[in-house]
């Protein structure tokens, strides 16, 4: 799954996607950046 990293400032491919859900109970999908190894975030389908 594709997201946007903040610090490389482009959108990649995240390392070890994982669903999750927020407090208000979207789903979202968290990674890491295979580049830089920055927190990735992408909210919405997981």
């Amino acid at each position: 799954m594709q997201a946007y990293c903040m610090k490389c400032k482009t959108k990649r491919e995240m390392n070890n996607p994982e669903s999750v859900t927020m407090k208000n109970g979207r789903p979202a999908t968290k990674g890491i950046c295979p580049t830089c190894g920055t927190k990735m975030f992408k909210i919405g389908k997981t």
